[in-house]
């Protein structure tokens, strides 16, 4: 292989797998002698790759972690298998993904060749996941273009379905993305209404990077998590879910989202909350039924009428007789 760059990436590839490489199989695989091997890895090497040498008849060559992560190489099922990852986090709001792993996504899918992009489509077109829960998915290939005219300070232009469904288009300086565990949303600076606005990505279609550099404004918040909050604080109305729980505390803790507040134990089995809570009645509900124990909600009447009413509903659908 007399393509020296060509046989650097070679080289890399094999080295970034798991194992340690003879110097003699180095050079077999590449077909070139020990010696341009050596000068291979001090190339590497002089590049920033931690390359380490273990001498001795078992010795060889393997990558090490270093300060900083150098290029990745990757063959062709290596790239799909890592896109398809990312899409399907992306695209469900997977809690902990955050931002960083849409930018990843972002990176990867601007690099790869049409026929990996294909393949990436079409296994994630032939897969259903199982989601739980009111979160709503977005189309992964929204946020990638999002997170990357918000990291190029390009201008996006978007359809937008508000709350009550009616369609609009809107023409922003896009600032982060934004995830609360069950929706992904986009914080950015709405030109038409020259103010500050929070997106629900599901609700966005046909995203466009315009072209367009914008200088970043300043936001009227520490961060986009707090700006997200204090409007999520403004659409939503606040209430106070009391209710006493017959099962130890941790158990309830280990089954209950943190955003429902902590409870207090009343004695080795029984435990109440008490927590100021800013969603849906409906969410809360569904969160109390699935601890798997019994309980009594207390505040706030309306959550105690929407239990009635919900169990009542269950009782029917299961064929029983009631009240």
């Amino acid at each position: 292989m007399s393509d020296t760059p060509a046989r650097l990436l070679n080289l890399l590839s094999l080295l970034q797998t798991p194992r340690e490489w003879p110097g003699s199989e180095l050079a077999e695989r590449l077909g070139v002698s020990s010696r341009t091997i050596r000068r291979d890895i001090e190339r590497l090497r002089d590049l920033g790759y931690p390359v380490q040498a273990s001498m001795g008849a078992e010795g060889g060559y393997r990558l090490a972690a270093g300060a900083a992560m150098p290029p990745l190489v990757l063959d062709d099922e290596e790239a799909v298998a890592i896109a398809v990852g990312l899409r399907a986090g992306a695209g469900h709001a997977v809690d902990g993904i955050e931002e960083a792993s849409v930018r990843a996504l972002a990176k990867l899918e601007q690099v790869l060749p049409s026929r990996l992009r294909h393949r990436v489509s079409a296994l994630q077109a032939a897969t259903v996941p199982l989601v739980g829960g009111d979160g709503a998915s977005v189309d992964p290939r929204t946020l990638t273009v999002m997170a990357s005219a918000a990291t190029g300070h390009e201008r996006l232009r978007f359809a937008y379905r508000k709350g009550d469904g009616t369609g609009t288009r809107r023409l922003v300086e896009p600032h982060q993305l934004v995830s609360t565990g069950r929706r992904w949303y986009l914080v950015a600076y709405d030109i038409d209404r020259d103010d500050w606005r929070t997106f629900r990505v599901d609700r966005v279609s046909e995203p466009l990077a315009t072209g367009a550099r914008f200088t970043p404004r300043e936001l009227p918040a520490a961060n986009a998590a707090e700006f997200m909050s204090r409007s999520l604080s403004r659409l939503q109305p606040t209430y106070r879910v009391v209710a006493t729980l017959h099962a130890p505390a941790a158990f309830v803790a280990a089954r209950l989202q943190s955003s429902l507040g902590t409870p207090v134990p009343i004695d080795e089995n029984t435990c109440r909350l008490d927590a100021t809570v800013t969603d849906t009645l409906e969410w809360v509900a569904f969160r109390l039924a699935l601890i798997d124990c019994e309980f009594e909600a207390h505040e706030p009447p309306e959550l105690v009428d929407h239990l009635r009413e919900l169990g009542a509903r269950i009782t029917r659908a299961a064929g029983a007789t009631g009240p």
